[in-house]
Formats: structure tokens, sequence, C-alpha cells
């Protein structure tokens, strides 16, 4: 489960900063409304961490222990460029998303697999919020123009 959840963990963190980077370097005429659905999804996103990660000790694991080890396990790609499109960031944060949800997905059967349904349950609480996120997003990016 450790192997299983700590990654998901690491892209959390490095979902959340690249949230965050959007959310503090926006720019155009849906500013506004982007710059609240980004800052409350990297509150959600951040809400998240800590229950996996305090599932992890409980099952006698360790978990994340400094921005290099997020970087290590990390899976999601950061995003330095100075300026980025809104739409574009909205796509890449959709992409984000689901790339997590797929990684809860799989660490979810495997945890159905070892009968370790608490941890499986939790998954699929942030799971629910992930794919909330997806939803928002993936509308976004149905936008006419």
């Amino acid at each position: 489960m450790v192997q299983a959840v700590n990654p998901i963990i690491a892209d959390a963190f490095a979902l959340y900063l690249k949230t965050k980077n959007f959310h503090w370097h926006l720019s155009g005429p849906h500013f506004r409304d982007y710059h609240l659905l980004f800052d409350e999804q990297a509150e959600a996103i951040l809400d998240s961490i800590d229950p996996l990660a305090e599932r992890i000790r409980r099952i006698g694991g360790t978990t994340l222990r400094s921005i290099s080890h997020v970087h290590q396990l990390q899976t999601i790609t950061d995003n330095n460029e100075a300026f980025v499109k809104p739409l574009d960031m909205v796509k890449e944060l959709l992409s984000g998303n689901r790339h997590i949800a797929r990684q809860m997905r799989e660490a979810m059967e495997l945890c159905d697999a070892k009968r370790d349904h608490p941890t499986s349950n939790l998954l699929q609480e942030v799971l629910d919020a992930t794919e909330r996120r997806i939803w928002f997003l993936f509308e976004i990016t149905q936008q006419t123009q």
C-alpha cells in the first residue's frame, strides 16, 4: 500500500503547487472565475494529502519527508513557464487530475486485493473529490470562442 499511495501523495503536492502557480499567475478575461476555481481546487488537493499520509502511518509505513522526496516520487511534471495561456492552464490541470484519478483507481484495486478496505475507502473519497475537479475543468475546455 505504501508504494501505491506515496506517489499519489507526491503527485498531489506537485498538482497543488501547479494549481497555486496557475492561480497566482493567471490573466485574461476569465481571471476572476479561474482564479477562484484554481484556489478552491488547490485547497481541496491540499486537504487530501494529510488523510492519505496519516493512513500510510497507521498501516505501519512511512510517507514523504521533504520536497526532494516529493520530487523523487512525483510523476506529474512541473510547469516553470513564465506565461501559460489560461485555457492551457485548465488543460494541464485537467490532465494532472486525470492522472491522479488513474493512480487512485490502481491503488484501490491493490487495496481491495490485499483486503485493505479502509485505505480503499479513503482513496474512494479522495477520488470522488478529484472527479469533481475533473468535471469542472473538462467543462471549461468545452467553451466555444
